[in-house]
């Protein structure tokens, strides 16, 4: 067996290179900034964990950038990208900076967010410069697709990377806190600066590391614990007694529910944890039958 060439990676030279040859204009609505800078992709997929033994699926490859530097890793990439331009350009891409592990890529011509299967092998990483415009909708989307992802890292905005990663009892902490604690336990794993984007983008990016943990035992379904926790953060500074009456039907009802569950009425949506929010959901049939 012949030892394979490490894919070349992109860089600001190769980056205007490409887009100039495809006239490309990179558009807000589609969240497009591409990274220009080799170290900074290497890093993400050091940090994401990903290694040989993976098959990742990437969201946005853009121009390929971060394709590259998990091809040189030995995973496998599945890419899926919804403007037609890169989609086109990007197999050619692949060709010409990793002929050796051209065999390893394929690409899915879609909506993130339409996508309802990915061919192959069972996807085990997620690895992606999320289109910061949808980035919570695609990471929650794929998690709740595809069981068998392990672990991950995403950049999406700063803020929102925050968010994903935060608490109970944190300020930011809410819906997309504990939507994405359903699946797994995540972290923030690092701050992105604007210079190694082109264009520069206006905010802030950072780095999310997600790992997958079974979802909470329970006999209701998910779409119903969503439901309460988009419930409990509609108004975040009114008590959960209040803000749950449209579910309960009242709020004696909400109350009850509440009681039997373990939480305190008056207590707020921020101070809970995903299991809370499973086990009110629990309780609100049973007071309401």
């Amino acid at each position: 067996m012949t030892d394979r060439t490490p894919p070349r990676l992109l860089g600001p030279a190769e980056v205007r290179s490409l887009a100039s040859e495809l006239d490309l204009r990179p558009t807000k609505q589609r969240g497009q900034n591409f990274v220009i800078d080799a170290n900074t992709v290497r890093r993400i997929v050091r940090e994401s964990g990903v290694d040989a033994s993976d098959v990742v699926v990437e969201v946005g490859p853009g121009l390929g950038s971060l394709t590259l530097a998990i091809l040189e890793t030995g995973a496998r990439v599945t890419a899926i990208e919804i403007d037609e331009v890169l989609a086109e350009r990007l197999p050619r891409t692949i060709e010409e900076y990793a002929p050796d592990q051209a065999d390893a890529f394929s690409l899915i011509r879609a909506d993130a967010l339409r996508v309802t299967s990915v061919p192959g092998p069972p996807p085990t990483a997620l690895v992606a410069n999320l289109p910061y415009n949808v980035s919570v909708p695609v990471l929650l989307h794929l998690m709740a697709l595809l069981p068998s992802l392990r672990h991950g890292l995403v950049m999406v905005q700063a803020e929102v990377a925050d968010r994903l990663a935060a608490k109970p009892g944190s300020k930011v902490y809410g819906v997309p806190s504990v939507k994405a604690a359903w699946y797994a336990d995540v972290r923030r794993a690092g701050a992105i600066g604007r210079n190694v984007f082109w264009p520069a983008p206006n905010v802030d990016s950072g780095l999310v590391y997600w790992s997958h943990r079974e979802p909470p035992s329970t006999e209701v379904s998910r779409e119903e614990v969503f439901a309460v926790i988009d419930a409990a953060f509609a108004q975040r500074r009114k008590a959960l007694r209040g803000v749950l009456k449209p579910l309960a039907g009242s709020a004696d009802a909400a109350e009850k529910a509440l009681v039997a569950a373990g939480i305190d009425p008056l207590a707020r949506g921020e101070s809970l944890t995903v299991t809370d929010f499973v086990r009110i959901t629990e309780s609100l049939p049973k007071v309401l039958s």
